[in-house]
């Protein structure tokens, strides 16, 4: 029997639709609304949002600063499986979705909330990466999407909604892009509007982040990480809090035109949509991450682990990341990791990242095995007779039995 709503706690970005939300709430659930904006390192002050709210009349307002948590539990985890969804997508809003999930049902426990509201439509993504983080941590929540419930389908009809019930948005009302912007420390995101034809290019002054290849420094930019358990804990020889170092990478990335991707991927829910994407940080720290590991994993293990990435960031892409699975495979990640130790030189220069050096304490790299020249007997060629012969046998047998390619 689904419990009579009283409380209900908003995930709320401060923007059109989430204050829509907070009045719509009101109304048809004659329910008390608290709301929850989360500080994941999108560049905007979180008091207008909490100031926004309180004209709205909601009494219990939550703002907090998660941007350590997001890099150290989120981010970080991630990367340490050099996650790609579809060969491009390096997941700036997926893993966000279970981070604000898990803050939306501690507050609604703490608060003895029976429901948690998103802002997300019934077309993406997000609310099945909402709604599954929600109910892995709390199977007995209710949870309340407006986008599948009302009618105010278009960006008009929630600007006359506001204007019907005196909701302030200020100059945002009537301005603003066409197409949606998602923020984050790992990256920035559009979709919609001019996008959504294939025949139009991104419009230049789309871009938050990155300068274009053509503005960036004709002079290259030099840089170097350092990792411990194949986490970055230094650049450029200084120690830095985990979100100071990513934004300092976003920084950097985002003055040398780094990071920029246009794509069409597939929705969990069967729709295809193109989305562009800016992640400088991560961008640089992939690329680091990968010239660390090369040098620090065993072949077969990185090999392994190459072939189970694609599984892993489709588990987080589709909002499984407290699902058993996927945190059995990050135990096996979290293993990978014990010895990729050491420091990686990057130059930057248009849009393009380059590896120049890369040492390790633990580096499997020898260069008296791998030289061309004189080995000096570490590696006896004459071996790779037996080896060839043996991989062989099978290719012979199947050739001999008359099996044609």
């Amino acid at each position: 029997m689904t419990e009579q709503i009283q409380k209900v706690v908003l995930a709320y970005s401060g923007g059109l639709d989430t204050s829509v939300i907070v009045k719509w709430l009101q109304q048809q659930y004659n329910c008390e609304v608290v709301t929850f904006t989360a500080d994941l390192g999108q560049d905007e002050e979180l008091e207008p949002a909490r100031r926004r709210a309180e004209k709205l009349g909601i009494r219990e307002i939550h703002c907090e600063d998660l941007r350590r948590e997001f890099v150290c539990d989120y981010i970080y985890p991630m990367f340490r499986a050099n996650t790609l969804y579809e060969g491009e997508y390096l997941l700036g809003t997926s893993i966000a979705r279970p981070l604000i999930a898990k803050h939306l049902v501690e507050i609604a426990e703490a608060c003895g909330a029976q429901a948690i509201a998103h802002g997300a439509t019934g077309k993406g993504n997000d609310q099945v990466r909402f709604e599954l983080g929600i109910y892995a941590l709390n199977p007995h929540m209710q949870v309340i999407a407006p986008w599948r419930e009302w009618k105010l389908n278009s960006r008009s009809s929630l600007l006359a909604y506001c204007r019907e019930h005196d909701i302030d948005m200020g100059n945002r009302n009537e301005q603003g892009p066409d197409y949606s912007i998602d923020a984050n420390l790992l990256h920035t995101s559009y979709e919609g509007g001019v996008l959504e034809s294939l025949d139009n290019p991104a419009p230049e002054n789309m871009w938050q982040r990155t300068r274009s290849p053509a503005e960036a420094p004709d002079t290259p930019a030099s840089l170097s990480i350092e990792f411990a358990g194949g986490d970055p804990v230094a650049l450029n020889g200084k120690q830095r809090q985990p979100e100071e170092l990513f934004s300092e990478l976003n920084r950097l990335g985002g003055e040398h035109a780094i990071g920029r991707i246009d794509l069409v991927e597939n929705r969990y829910v069967g729709i295809k949509s193109r989305g562009c994407y800016e992640t400088p940080g991560g961008s640089i720290l992939l690329r680091a991450r990968r010239a660390m590991e090369a040098i620090t994993l065993d072949g077969k293990l990185a090999h392994l682990k190459d072939e189970l990435m694609p599984r892993y960031a489709e588990l987080i892409y589709n909002g499984y990341w407290f699902a058993p699975e996927r945190m059995a495979l990050q135990q096996f990640i979290d293993y990978s990791q014990k010895y990729v130790n050491g420091a990686v030189e990057l130059e930057l220069y248009k849009g393009n990242i380059r590896v120049v050096r890369r040492a390790s304490p633990n580096s499997l790299f020898d260069a008296q095995i791998a030289t061309f020249e004189d080995d000096s007997g570490s590696y006896d060629q004459r071996d790779a007779v037996g080896f060839i012969r043996l991989n062989a046998l099978r290719l012979k047998q199947q050739a001999k039995a008359g099996r044609k390619i």
